[in-house]
């Protein structure tokens, strides 16, 4: 016997109010304002010139997130993954993050060169790719300035909300 019709209206407004609560949902997005995604990195923020952090731009993070982290590593590196900067517990209000400068209430972590700072890209040949790594998360992590990317990745498992990334490449003049 077919249902009547009174009995399908709940579920198609159910159906109907799905794309609209969808579109309320911002994704999270990395840019910079001097590289765009897969594009060269400026020898300005590289070990050719300042080896000063890019700046970054920061957009839709989850209300919820009550800090931020960032990785920038280069999985081309010769001698396996090389890691350029750890950074957490960046205040979720970040927009952007300055050019030579990590967020003064965020924390740093120990870098590829046992550096608690940003390393810039200096690939011995060849174009390498450095990712910039993005997290939102649901809580600050306390983590000591030795923490490395393994220790922060571990921090942040099950913690995080949202991620995101750009992506820039550098060959070595």
């Amino acid at each position: 016997m077919p249902r009547p019709l009174y009995l399908l209206i709940p579920l198609l407004l159910l159906v109907l109010s799905v794309p609209l609560s969808a579109k309320e949902v911002r994704k999270m997005n990395l840019t910079s304002p001097v590289f765009a995604n897969g594009q060269p990195i400026p020898p300005l923020y590289t070990c050719d010139g300042k080896d000063a952090s890019p700046p970054l731009v920061i957009q839709g993070v989850p209300k919820e997130a009550k800090s931020l982290a960032l990785i920038v590593d280069d999985p081309d590196a010769p001698v396996g993954l090389w890691v350029h900067w750890v950074v957490w517990n960046i205040s979720p209000r970040t927009t952007e993050i300055a050019a030579g400068h990590a967020p003064s209430e965020a924390r740093q972590g120990t870098n590829s060169w046992k550096k608690t700072n940003y390393g810039g890209p200096c690939p011995p040949s060849g174009t390498h790719r450095y990712f910039f790594k993005l997290y939102a998360l649901n809580e600050a992590l306390n983590l000591p300035s030795s923490a490395q990317k393994k220790d922060l990745e571990h921090a942040m498992q099950g913690k995080i909300l949202a991620q995101c990334e750009l992506m820039g490449t550098y060959s070595k003049k």
